[in-house]
């Protein structure tokens, strides 16, 4: 007599969703450190950041939100990590009320990890509204647009930003020498490309959602953009480059 055909449907869901579920979750705990290729738009703005002097000011733009954290979140961590390990200084703006507290987590752990102080060698100045019309205020004074930062912590109330010995030395874009943008949607990347990059000149790079990346490619082949994090295997790339695997590498 010949044997039936195999029919996976005989098999016990329950077996079924337990094998998908360690599937999942094992690399997580237990990372399979796969080779992970860096793409040139991620190798160009890890350049971009290396030739940053050394004692500089950038800046890092966080406009996104709780949703999209998965993706972008590496991206902040792993771009403070690469400013700190190379002494520049940071100065944080967001376009979005959500981004202040979620930078600030990544702040916290990575300036006791490399000795940092708030208000010499970082400062957060938060959120302001107005999207375009806030970076074109900052375009012409920085302090006048984010007259107050929004501190630091329970140790570190907020404050008027000429108290701050960091933003003594930042009234334009002309005192910053790199800015990175994070961006899950509008405002953000597309509003910097075309409202900043060119009129004041700033040396830009991005990090986006991994389906908005496409949008923004065309910007680093006209070289408005230095180089561009597209998702969570963006931020992978750019972890594998500053030789500290993180969330992103233990999620590709």
């Amino acid at each position: 007599m010949a044997r039936k055909p195999f029919d996976i449907r005989s098999i016990d869901r329950r077996i079924i969703f337990t094998l998908i579920f360690v599937a999942v979750v094992w690399p997580l705990i237990q990372p399979m450190r796969l080779p992970i290729d860096v793409s040139p738009p991620v190798q160009t703005l890890y350049d971009a950041v290396e030739a940053v002097p050394a004692g500089s000011i950038v800046m890092l733009a966080g406009d996104y939100s709780p949703d999209t954290m998965p993706e972008l979140q590496p991206m902040v961590d792993t771009f403070l990590r690469h400013a700190f390990e190379r002494d520049l200084r940071v100065v944080v703006a967001c376009l979005w009320p959500a981004s202040p507290p979620l930078v600030e987590t990544a702040l916290g752990p990575l300036a006791e990890e490399y000795g940092k102080e708030y208000g010499t060698d970082f400062v957060n100045l938060g959120y302001m509204a107005g999207g375009i019309v806030t970076l074109l205020g900052m375009g012409a004074s920085i302090p006048n647009t984010f007259p107050t930062d929004y501190g630091f912590g329970e140790e570190v109330p907020s404050r008027p930003v000429g108290e701050i010995p960091l933003m003594q030395e930042v009234q334009n874009f002309d005192d910053i020498a790199f800015v990175m943008e994070v961006s899950a949607g509008t405002p953000g990347a597309r509003e910097w490309v075309q409202q900043v990059q060119g009129r004041y000149g700033i040396t830009l790079g991005s990090g986006t959602t991994a389906v908005g990346a496409p949008n923004f490619y065309p910007y680093v082949q006209s070289g408005q953009l230095t180089g561009l994090l597209g998702g969570l295997k963006g931020a992978a790339e750019y972890e594998t480059l500053i030789g500290h695997p993180g969330d992103a590498t233990k999620g590709m």
